[in-house]
């Protein structure tokens, strides 16, 4: 565990909660800020000065970690954009750029100290809409594609054919699907996909991922949930079957995988 200089004090509680976030992942995947920039592209200095509070990281270092170390990209995502206004705004305060003077003087001056509160109670409600409108927009986009896939599967399910997996980036609705496990010319199928060569890794949905969960758990791996939402636990499952079968291990479901998936027999 790393031993971690202490956030500057004056942090705002949206930024420090960011990065303690980000620390959290780097010290559960015992990495060094050299292996950091290695694998996201941001130099070992930068993650320094992003780690210890002196600099914000940019929203494409905060996925990155998120998607090696295993994290929820759409949570830090979400906490990030807070935490970028409540930066924005703690350098204005530091700056203090002067407003163009009123031509007629306020009848009502409000005290110095109540207009920071003001402006930072506006900023948190504007922000809070602007998280909940784009949530429950992609909730109800990923609820239509799966109404639309399981009413397809239910009409045929021989006619279920691969096609390019959705992505989402927010909170999903639930949907647990049915594993129907059977044998045909020496191949597992679950009923749910007959893909074999459909790439499938982090924040991908749909019913390939549910085929590939089945046939994960069938072959003695723990994806989780058959909830065709491709999270850590089925990445996790997917490196576990890697390392088995003697694999490339990436936690992504490629041709091989597919192959182990669809031919591999029970613990």
């Amino acid at each position: 565990m790393s031993r971690w200089k202490e956030l500057p004090a004056d942090l705002h509680p949206h930024v420090h909660q960011l990065i303690v976030r980000l620390r959290r992942l780097k010290d559960h995947n015992e990495l060094g800020t050299r292996q950091l920039a290695a694998k996201t592209g941001y130099s070992a200095k930068s993650w320094q000065r992003y780690l210890n509070g002196r600099s914000l990281p940019p929203r494409e270092a905060v996925e990155a970690l998120a998607r090696f170390g295993g994290g929820d990209p759409a949570r830090l995502l979400v906490m990030h954009e807070i935490a970028a206004l409540r930066w924005a705004e703690g350098r204005a305060a530091t700056t203090g750029t002067p407003e163009a003077p009123s031509s007629t003087p306020e009848p009502t001056p409000t005290p110095t100290a109540q207009r920071p509160y003001g402006r930072h109670l506006r900023a948190a409600v504007t922000a809070g809409a602007v998280v909940t409108v784009l949530s429950v927009s992609a909730a109800l986009l990923l609820a239509v594609r799966l109404t639309e896939a399981r009413a397809q599967l239910a009409h045929s399910p021989e006619d279920a054919v691969a096609t390019a997996p959705a992505t989402v980036s927010a909170s999903l609705v639930p949907v647990i699907y049915t594993c129907r496990l059977e044998q045909r010319d020496g191949r597992w199928n679950a009923n749910l996909s007959r893909a074999t060569d459909v790439l499938l890794s982090n924040t991908q949905v749909g019913l390939e991922v549910a085929e590939a969960q089945c046939l994960l758990r069938r072959s003695g791996a723990a994806p989780g949930e058959i909830d065709g939402i491709f999270g850590p636990k089925t990445r996790r499952a997917v490196e576990y079957l890697q390392k088995r079968k003697g694999l490339i291990v990436n936690g992504v479901i490629d041709p091989p995988t597919w192959q182990a998936l669809r031919e591999a027999a029970p613990r």
